[in-house]
């Protein structure tokens, strides 16, 4: 068997992952597409661990390192996704960049970097501080 069969089809592969990261929108099924990324590359350490005849089998061992990583990077990430889709009601990409505590929330302190405790124009909840004068 020729190398050009599975690098091929490894490449194919790899392509269709890259656009699934890039083109969809679900978590979900961005991590299926990073996985699928994985496992072509997991075909060519395969491949040329054949190609190359190692007694070592370094391919192979290695592969099975990035199937442990795999497994360990879904089940973290699946877990992720079902927190956030819990608490928003979506696994909507686009969305999750609200996650993060909004600039002037009553949680955090001051934005202009002063210490905490100085006093500031804006009341603990947002609204502008009436002037004393």
């Amino acid at each position: 068997m020729h190398l050009a069969y599975p690098a091929v089809l490894a490449a194919l592969l790899f392509c269709v992952g890259v656009y699934g990261v890039l083109a969809r929108r679900n978590a979900i099924l961005v991590l299926m597409s990073v996985e699928l990324m994985l496992n072509a590359v997991n075909l060519n350490l395969v491949a040329f661990d054949v190609w190359l005849r190692d007694t070592l089998h370094a391919g192979q061992a290695l592969t099975l390192f990035t199937i442990a990583v795999a497994a360990a990077e879904i089940g973290i990430g699946l877990a992720i996704v079902l927190m956030v889709h819990r608490n928003r009601g979506t696994a909507d990409v686009d969305r999750l960049r609200d996650t993060a505590e909004r600039p002037g929330s009553p949680d955090d302190g001051p934005d202009d970097g002063g210490a905490p405790g100085t006093p500031t124009d804006e009341t603990p909840h947002g609204e502008k501080a009436e002037a004393t004068a």
